[in-house]
């Protein structure tokens, strides 16, 4: 299994102290987890995760490490009530966006276009919405709109009327096939074809954006003064999403700016850190890095 990708840059923002209460906001199969246990021994880490699968391996690796850490199974947009329930403000949390190695390799998964699988997707295995229903039951236009807000392909259009001309598409491949069968050659000798597609499917099944919005959001409401926040991107959706809120965040209101002085209530209450991308060697390593970006945040009053 691949190490997280920027796994050390990560380690190193979050500004780990011995007794650091810590949120992961993404489990996963405990790569950032498990580098955090090791740090915070008398702190206490708290991770989020609503895949079955990925919690069992997770509490069996971390366990290994120590015992102070509680998973919850649930989707981190539920992060504000998890932790106001457990009366916490955290010291730092981290989001790493990135599907997880293992959930793209678990061909049963259907998350992968490079294996054959039912259309599925889902992260979290309880919910009833999944790729076969998006793929089968949506409209022309709702696979139009969604190939091109959330997977940015410019041949959403063909490639929606490919699908609404070959229902039932019942797996992976079978999708791909259609996909390929309706953009032109040269597009297909780039990159591969169906990349933009799967990832719009699977940010639909999974309301990816929205969730992700709404739990950063809470995240800026939950921190304590001094704490950091660290966003591990790996699609421009999401980075523009990050760096929006961030700016926003840390940003004097612009109807202030002309003011001589402007009030210490009124300034904001974080300061950017930066963004950091990964290192030649950890991209070579590591394919799926290529695409990733850290941006980090600090509340500072």
């Amino acid at each position: 299994m691949h190490k997280s990708v920027l796994y050390e840059e990560a380690l190193k923002y979050l500004n780990l102290d011995d007794s650091s209460i810590i949120i992961d906001c993404t489990l996963g199969y405990g790569g950032h987890s498990s580098g955090i246990l090791k740090e915070i021994k008398r702190g206490f880490l708290f991770a989020f995760d609503q895949d079955a699968e990925a919690i069992e391996y997770s509490q069996e690796r971390l366990s290994k490490i120590g015992s102070n850490f509680e998973i919850i199974k649930t989707n981190f947009i539920n992060l504000k009530e998890e932790l106001n329930n457990r009366d916490i403000r955290p010291d730092a949390i981290l989001y790493d966006l990135g599907v997880s190695s293992p959930q793209l390799d678990v061909e049963e998964r259907g998350f992968s276009f490079h294996n054959d699988a039912a259309l599925d997707m889902r992260m979290n295995q309880d919910q009833s919405l999944s790729a076969y229903e998006v793929v089968n039951n949506y409209s022309y236009e709702a696979l139009v709109e969604i190939f091109y807000k959330y997977g940015e392909e410019k041949y959403a259009s063909s490639i929606a009327k490919g699908i609404i001309k070959e229902r039932p598409i019942k797996t992976t491949l079978e999708l791909v096939e259609v996909i390929k069968n309706n953009v032109p050659l040269k597009y297909r000798r780039d990159k591969h074809p169906a990349r933009k597609v799967f990832q719009a499917i699977r940010i639909e099944v999974n309301n990816e954006l929205n969730v992700f919005e709404q739990s950063l959001i809470q995240a800026l409401d939950v921190i304590k003064i001094g704490g950091r926040i660290c966003v591990i991107t790996f699609h421009s959706l999401e980075d523009k999403i990050c760096k929006r809120i961030f700016k926003e965040y840390s940003s004097v209101d612009h109807h202030l700016k002309d003011l001589p002085i402007i009030p210490d209530n009124l300034l904001p209450k974080f300061k950017v850190i930066g963004n950091f991308k990964p290192s030649k060697d950890e991209i070579e390593e590591n394919n799926r890095a290529r695409s990733a970006t850290l941006r980090v945040i600090e509340r500072i009053r």
